[in-house]
């Protein structure tokens, strides 16, 4: 497929109204919200993200920000620019209700991944291409957006990254469902004020005046370059 192909099949539109939008007005969007597709900790969800043409274009310019500000030289390691391209790849989320596309939106975002990797570093880190690929397996789901289940049946689940060391990451979890319900309740500030009651699985958090999701599982810290050992622990 193409990038500016916007049909797979007659049979694909019929089933799914799956229709994908080429990159001038991905672009176009995208600008709009310009400040933030160039933040590498501000985190993208596509609901129904196809084969990844709005991700992809997203990670792009992620990536070289991260190529910009970090790129090995002797001011800046290495380990600096392994470090920020994870945490971009990290901040993007996506579901598709068909496998083949969710599994297409990997591999691209992945190759973008690498072929920016391998374009700045003399030498390719494996265990950073583990992590990259397994964020990516925990990040772009096969599942409905709508009824927000996975193709199993289960809950859709999404793996939070945040950088909270130097050399650490963590990995929190919490379903779509409790990531929605927490931004729906951001346009009521006052409910407890109000005396409305909030939902059990939501927390207010005085400080940053936002309501928080429960986690449904917690991580210790791991080296960055190391997350994809998670799926043995």
């Amino acid at each position: 497929m193409t990038d500016n192909q916007q049909v797979k099949s007659k049979q694909r539109v019929q089933d799914h109204g799956e229709v994908y939008t080429n990159p001038r007005e991905v672009n176009a969007m995208l600008d709009l919200v310009k400040q933030e597709t160039e933040r590498l900790d501000s985190r993208f969800l596509e609901p129904a993200c196809g084969n990844g043409n709005f991700l992809i274009e997203v990670l792009r310019r992620k990536l070289a920000v991260v190529r910009k500000r970090h790129k090995p030289s002797k001011s800046h390691g290495q380990t600096s620019y392994e470090k920020n391209a994870l945490l971009a790849i990290s901040s993007i989320y996506g579901v598709d209700i068909l496998e083949d596309n969710a599994q297409e939106c990997r591999d691209r975002l992945f190759g973008l991944f690498f072929d920016e990797y391998r374009s700045v570093s003399k030498e390719l880190n494996e265990d950073i291409l583990k992590s990259a690929r397994y964020i990516l397996s925990l990040n772009i789901i096969c599942g409905d957006a709508l009824t927000m289940r996975d193709s199993m049946g289960e809950p859709i689940t999404f793996a939070q990254w945040d950088i909270v060391s130097r050399f650490k990451m963590k990995r929190v979890d919490y379903t779509l469902a409790h990531l929605l319900e927490a931004q729906e309740n951001q346009t009521n500030m006052f409910a407890s004020s109000l005396g409305l009651d909030l939902a059990p699985d939501l927390v207010y958090d005085e400080n940053t005046k936002t309501f928080i999701p429960k986690p449904i599982k917690e991580y210790p810290p791991i080296s960055y370059w190391e997350v994809y050992r998670i799926a043995a622990s």
